[in-house]
């Protein structure tokens, strides 16, 4: 649960220090939070870095052509979707740098898919962030084939 992180604006502060400080020398173009909570710290850390932001939503959420990507939950499936034009070309053969973030990493279900739809869209992706991750479920470990995976605190 995040809600006491983001209700203390002191830790959030910090939090937020600490990913403006990691990459704030990466060359990244655009951030990706994925529904919902990575829009928060993604949308705050792309201001912060004066790039883009990219939301990856559940499916029928957001309007004009999308490409989606299916993914398998403990109960059944789930669809996100990324807009088809997320990430216009900066010069001519160069691809758009791509960092995800979200708030939890659990079995990587979420972060495969939108990983996926990043490179479905022509971007690079440079890392994949988490504030926290459940790492006796292994999500890091699926998504390393991706990107490197970087999380704030481990547990």
């Amino acid at each position: 649960d995040i809600t006491t992180l983001l209700n203390n604006a002191d830790a959030y502060q910090v939090l937020m220090d600490h990913l403006e400080d990691r990459y704030k020398e990466t060359e990244l173009d655009y951030i990706v939070g994925l529904d919902a909570r990575g829009f928060i710290f993604g949308a705050a850390l792309a201001d912060r870095l004066k790039i883009g932001f990219v939301p990856v939503r559940k499916k029928g959420k957001l309007p004009g052509a999308t490409i989606c990507e299916k993914y398998e939950l403990e109960y059944g499936f789930d669809e996100v979707e990324i807009h088809l034009d997320a990430f216009p070309s900066l010069n001519e053969g160069q691809n758009a740098r791509v960092l995800i973030i979200d708030d939890l990493i659990a079995t990587g279900g979420t972060a495969t898919a939108a990983s996926k739809l990043v490179l479905d869209a022509k971007a690079t992706l440079v890392e994949i962030c988490f504030i926290m991750n459940l790492k006796f479920l292994k999500g890091d470990e699926k998504l390393e084939k991706f990107a490197p995976v970087y999380s704030v605190l481990d547990i």
